[in-house]
């Protein structure tokens, strides 16, 4: 790296990160890349890595291989554990802390409880690699001793898989969650029929994909039922133990599993600081995506949005690599002294899509335009291949999905560790 250039700091390797890293590529800066994992995470299909249909590194690419090449981005492994927006320093979980002139956080989001630590305490999530491994090792788990089971109470229980929230996670886990049963039960474990596995997923409106129109929720809740997942609108969970879930109404749920995608809060490094934020603590950034009274700071991604009307950024990946790639712009005029009057940032909406499983998909695009079936899940598949990151990842992958269809086989199932122990 060139002595005397701007140093830009990028905290977060997501998509904002990522694609803001990217677009920085060979321009006359210094680009530091902190991530707390050496690879960047493709998220969208981490439920796949938690049914067995993909590897855990089928959606890891290694940051260093992206940045192999590149002149002026360097990656270190690090967690950005506060930030001093007056003096321009990160302070970091390990080594001293870093000056920038520059700063983008993308430090994204973690899952939000509402303050319910009880069932923050029980419940599997949905956020990381680790996540996805552990739900895999657990729900295998579960069936393992199921198997063997000879209570019909604890078999039932080891049985029955809860998923709380209703949006695009939630459908698509539980959707991919009850293929593997149909899978699995009965063929490789002999001892469990198809109808003793529940799948029951629940949401707290009147409503599935409440980001969609209500014709394509409907529709997802009309596939999901009819592959055997029992949905429950409406329905908020009051408390969860080991053994069960209770909804608000009394209802009480026997189960061994809960997993949890109704929510998620920004991962918030620069705690106290006077910086404007919304109801869920998502910092806001003025039009150009600069945090307020921090100079040459920018937050982009889950961690921050501008207000547009009375609403702000949906925290989806195509509006983080959007931010990301108009930040770094931004940054490259400042820096080269270009006397341009930027326009604030505009997201431009390419549509949304989900997939509830094998030939059935959402897709909802500009203007109106919805369509569903094969056509909507063939649309979400070659979307997410697109913008997979690496050619051996996105080989691998294809080669898993056609062995899943044309077998109807979901080989990655094997147990790296024992699962939470049910009690």
């Amino acid at each position: 790296m060139a002595e005397g250039r701007p140093r830009v700091v990028i905290a977060g390797a997501g998509f904002g990160g990522l694609a803001c890293a990217r677009e920085l590529d060979g321009e006359p800066v210094d680009v530091i890349l902190l991530n707390q994992h050496n690879f960047h995470l493709f998220s969208p299909l981490l439920y796949q890595v938690a049914t067995g249909l993909l590897n855990p590194s089928d959606i890891g690419y290694p940051l260093r291989t992206v940045f192999r090449h590149s002149p002026n981005v360097r990656f270190r492994q690090a967690t950005v554990t506060g930030v001093d927006l007056v003096g321009k320093v990160v302070k970091l979980d390990s080594g001293p802390p870093m000056s920038y002139d520059y700063l983008v956080l993308a430090t994204g989001s973690t899952d939000n409880y509402f303050g319910n630590e009880q069932v923050a305490r029980v419940s599997l999530g949905l956020k990381t690699l680790e996540d996805a491994t552990r739900l895999r090792n657990h729900v295998l788990t579960c069936l393992e001793r199921a198997d063997a089971e000879p209570d019909p109470d604890a078999r039932r229980r080891l049985l029955t898989f809860v998923m709380v929230g209703g949006g695009p996670t939630g459908v698509e886990s539980s959707g991919a969650l009850s293929e593997l049963m149909h899978i699995v039960a009965g063929k490789d474990y002999h001892q469990i029929s198809r109808t003793e596995t529940r799948v029951i997923l629940i949401e707290g409106t009147d409503r599935l994909l409440n980001a969609f129109s209500a014709r394509l929720g409907r529709y997802a809740r009309r596939v999901l039922e009819r592959r055997g997942v029992e949905v429950l609108t409406g329905a908020l969970v009051k408390s969860a133990n080991s053994h069960s879930v209770t909804l608000a109404d009394g209802t009480e749920i026997a189960c061994a599993t809960i997993i949890w995608s109704a929510g998620v809060r920004p991962n918030d490094p620069i705690g106290e600081s006077p910086v404007p934020r919304f109801r869920n603590a998502r910092i806001q950034v003025d039009a150009w995506l600069r945090i307020p009274g921090a100079s040459g700071a920018y937050g982009i991604g889950d961690a921050a949005s501008p207000r547009i009307g009375d609403r702000e950024l949906p925290m989806l990946s195509p509006p983080a690599m959007q931010a990301g790639r108009y930040v770094a712009r931004s940054i490259v005029d400042d820096v080269r002294r270009l006397k341009v009057e930027r326009q604030p940032f505009h997201y431009v909406d390419k549509g949304t899509m989900a997939t509830i499983g094998r030939n059935a998909g959402v897709t909802h695009l500009p203007g109106g335009l919805e369509f569903t079936g094969f056509l909507g899940w063939l649309t979400w598949l070659f979307v997410h291949i697109y913008y997979l990151i690496g050619f051996r990842n996105r080989l691998s992958a294809l080669g898993s999905w056609a062995w899943d269809y044309i077998r109807h086989d979901r080989p990655i199932r094997i147990i790296l560790a024992a699962g939470p122990e049910p009690k």
